[in-house]
């Protein structure tokens, strides 16, 4: 668990911010990178991605990321709730029981004790509890063509945590095909926080098949995080040698400026490099998408409505740890 305190709270409230008109859903935000090589569209609804287009190796543009045409969708459930494309907080993944202590003790077992709402199986606090960032309307402080940028306070005693964070995440197109998020956060007391964003990545928009067989993947950890049966963090640090964890083996594909994460599609020849400044990531191959009683049509650019999201078709990459976040996205083709 990740604890932050920053000083800068009292200077940070005191700058004006410019805050767009609009819905959280009618207020969207299309950006276009200035060589036009990617283009995506953004809600303030849990500063979301709602689509993101890049060109495969014919040069045609698809929408690889997963969401929603219905824009409403992400605010009502109707058709669950799979946290598609939104930034994810106070604290991202799982806190066990949903209980937690300042100072941090194991098992929470010191004095100080902090109690967040239990919103997976009622056993741990998942993303931030029921009402978490991914849930809330953000400011949109600022847009160009190519950019734009969200801000969040979230204030002490929401969901049970302490303390008031002020968050903000800007998203910007570059050249070369390449997507920066920032993100930055400061609160005004120690509390736990940790956040990512929540993308689900199709590399072939797809079109060529329904799963991931088509995928690789290649990443340099020697070691992987040890779960229990709820998936959460033992604290055993395992070698990834001899298990399916192991993604270390070299590939010609991979830049000679190592990425933190590489994947890409032989179907559709779309490449993602991903650098950070992040020491740990996630990978989550929708193991549990698919609800046969609430099944999630696919968006239109994705052969939706017919067809649905299905288990193994796509894949989440998650950067967790506080907390200046950066990351940039970095599509090739092959």
């Amino acid at each position: 668990m990740v604890f932050f305190q920053s000083s800068s709270l009292l200077i940070l409230t005191a700058i004006s911010c410019f805050v767009l008109p609009g819905s959280a859903f009618a207020q969207r935000g299309n950006a276009v990178a200035p060589d036009t090589s990617i283009r995506a569209s953004f809600i303030p609804f849990g500063a979301t991605t709602t689509n993101f287009w890049v060109k495969d190796k014919k040069g045609v543009f698809r929408d690889i990321i997963l969401g929603f045409d219905n824009h409403t969708l992400y605010q009502s459930d109707a058709e669950g709730h799979p946290y598609f494309g939104p930034v994810v907080g106070r604290y991202a993944n799982r806190i066990r029981n949903g209980t937690f202590t300042i100072p941090i003790s194991k098992d929470a077992s010191g004095p100080n004790k902090f109690f967040v709402p239990r919103n997976e199986n009622n056993f741990d606090s998942l993303h931030g509890g029921s009402d978490g960032f991914d849930r809330r309307v953000w400011e949109t402080t600022k847009v160009s063509s190519n950019s734009v940028t969200f801000m969040l306070v979230d204030a002490n005693g929401m969901e049970g945590f302490p303390a008031t964070v002020i968050t903000t995440v800007t998203y910007t197109l570059q050249p070369k095909s390449t997507w920066k998020i920032s993100m930055n956060a400061v609160a005004s007391a120690e509390t736990p926080i940790m956040l990512s964003g929540h993308h689900y990545w199709n590399l072939e928009a797809y079109q060529e098949s329904s799963d991931l067989v088509g995928h690789h993947a290649q990443f340099e950890a020697s070691k992987f995080v040890a779960t229990d049966g709820h998936l959460i963090p033992t604290g055993q640090l395992l070698d990834v040698g001899d298990t399916p964890m192991d993604f270390e083996k070299q590939n010609p594909l991979v830049d000679e400026e190592k990425a933190a994460f590489s994947m890409w599609s032989v179907n559709s020849g779309i490449k993602l490099d991903i650098f950070t400044n992040q020491p740990a990531l996630q990978v989550y191959t929708c193991n549990g998408i698919f609800n046969v009683s609430l099944p999630i049509p696919r968006k239109s650019s994705q052969g939706g409505p017919g067809n649905v999201y299905t288990d193994h078709s796509c894949v989440v990459i998650e950067m967790k740890v506080a907390y200046n976040w950066e990351a940039s996205y970095v599509f090739s083709t092959i």
